[in-house]
C-alpha cells in the first residue's frame, strides 16, 4: 500500500484562530500544483483531512481532481496532535492509495514513525509517497516527493 502524506499551502498569517486559517491565493496554487502531481502519478482511493480550514481547502484541490474518492476527517492529524496516536488510526483505513492531508509538525512525524527516522520538516504544499505492505512504524519506504513553487 501507499500512503502519500502532504502539508497543506501556503496560508494567511495569525489574524484568526489556528484552525480558521485560510490558504492565501499562493496556497491555493501550491495545493493544485500537488494535487495535480498527485492525481497524475497515482490513483488514490482514500483521502483523509484534518478539521481545519487550510488543510480542507488543500484538500478540495485533489477532490475537484479525483471526485470519486471517498474523504473522512480525522480530528486527531492538527499540528499539535500525536503522531502515533494518528499513526494507530490511520492504520485502519481500508486503501490501497491513502492521501493524508495535514500540518506541520504532525506530517513530519508522521514520516519519521512510517520509516524509522528522524522528522524533517515538510515544505508548504509538499507530498511525500511512502509504500509499506502494512502500517506500523519502520515499515515504509519513502519513494517519491513532490515539492510546489515556494515563496521567494
Amino acid at each position: 500500500m501507499k500512503i502519500i502524506l502532504m502539508r497543506h499551502g501556503q496560508a494567511e498569517d495569525e489574524t484568526r484562530p489556528d484552525s480558521a486559517r485560510q490558504l492565501t491565493d499562493f496556497g491555493q496554487q501550491q495545493s493544485a500544483q500537488t494535487a495535480d502531481y498527485i492525481t497524475k502519478s497515482y490513483a488514490p482511493d482514500s483521502f483523509v483531512v484534518s478539521p481545519y480550514d487550510r488543510a480542507q481547502q488543500t484538500l478540495a484541490q485533489l477532490q475537484s481532481r479525483a471526485p470519486d474518492v471517498v474523504t473522512t476527517v480525522q480530528d486527531n492529524i492538527t499540528p499539535s496532535d500525536d503522531a502515533r496516536t494518528a499513526l494507530a488510526e490511520l492504520a485502519n483505513i481500508e486503501a490501497e492509495c491513502l492521501v493524508v492531508v495535514c500540518h506541520m509538525s504532525i506530517v513530519a512525524n508522521i514520516a519519521g514513525l512510517l520509516t524509522g527516522d528522524h522528522p524533517e520538516s515538510f515544505s508548504l504544499g509538499e507530498a511525500r509517497v511512502f509504500e509499506m505492505e502494512f502500517v506500523m512504524s519502520g515499515m515504509a519506504t519513502e519513494i517519491d516527493r513532490f515539492i510546489p513553487v515556494q515563496p521567494h
